[in-house]
């Protein structure tokens, strides 16, 4: 952790809605004049598109059928560790991009699915923002968390996560169901021990939660909507935190622990922006004092 180089992370699964947390940070950036270094977590795979599916190839010829991105040999954690520390020690370090698809790629002249080459970081940012899969991510000697200044793991209940993953796949990539349900099946292990575990190293986690019947996912016509949905909010450290300021300012909202708010789920980006907003200041403010 830095007080004059601070880190922001969002870690959580493919299609768990870190992307509606990052749209929550930049607003409060923008708002609050934070100039933010901004990583990617795809970019630190290790395989671009094809090289993915020529190593699973070779994984199910060999009889092995669990590769996937949630795991150590899909990732470079050994480079996002060293970018955490590097920025932390002097506010720099490298950084690519991940590029999704033809939109993306095009004001690069490459194919979707492969990385732009290594650059520097800009100079004079305030912080590093990153949003993905493992932001808390510890394997071995790695450990990502540590220099982390703000850590905030986003994870709904499971049955939600997937079938938000098989309407996203379906919807924008042409899958079919058995397909998404092969992926699922392919990356549990590595969900189980490299993305699950994050989630007990997070200052603070939002989980929603479906108040539909989601018991059988790969059968639901429709994702839950957010007002089909509560959020629990739980903090690993309560101190500081005004809870009776967000229960007046959050409709029915209420406390089921002493650590733990829950909000509807329409109101999760206005929690967001509640609860952060105040957390950006002091990492602001410590940076004030030494710069």
């Amino acid at each position: 952790m830095s007080e004059r180089h601070p880190i922001i992370a969002i870690t959580g699964s493919s299609g768990a809605g870190t992307s509606t947390v990052q749209r929550t940070f930049e607003e409060i950036f923008r708002r609050e004049g934070v100039t933010a270094a901004t990583i990617e977590g795809d970019s630190f795979h290790a395989y671009d598109r094809l090289q993915m599916r020529e190593k699973m190839a070779e994984h199910e010829a060999g009889g092995e059928n669990r590769l996937s991105h949630f795991g150590p040999e899909a990732n470079l954690f050994g480079e996002l560790e060293n970018l955490f520390r590097s920025y932390s020690e002097c506010g720099g370090g490298r950084r690519r991009k991940y590029l999704h698809n033809a939109d993306e790629a095009a004001p690069f002249h490459q194919d979707a699915g492969t990385f732009t080459p290594w650059e520097d970081l800009p100079t004079d940012t305030d912080l590093l923002f990153y949003e993905g899969l493992h932001g808390a991510v510890a394997d071995g000697e790695i450990d990502v968390a540590r220099f982390v200044d703000l850590l905030i793991g986003v994870v709904p209940v499971v049955n939600l996560e997937w079938i938000q993953k098989l309407h996203r796949d379906k919807s924008m990539r042409g899958y079919s169901t058995e397909a998404v349900t092969d992926t699922i099946l392919r990356r549990m292990h590595d969900y189980v021990h490299y993305i699950v575990p994050q989630f007990a190293r997070t200052h603070v986690n939002f989980q929603r939660v479906p108040m539909v019947d989601t018991s059988n996912p790969f059968i639901a016509r429709a994702i839950p909507t957010a007002d089909e949905s509560m959020v629990v909010i739980r903090f690993a450290n309560p101190k500081g935190i005004d809870f009776p300021y967000l229960l007046n300012m959050i409709d029915n909202s209420f406390m089921s622990r002493a650590n733990t708010i829950v909000v509807p789920g329409g109101k999760m980006e206005l929690a967001m922006q509640l609860i952060f907003t105040p957390f950006v200041w002091r990492l602001m403010e410590q940076r004030r004092k030494l710069l």
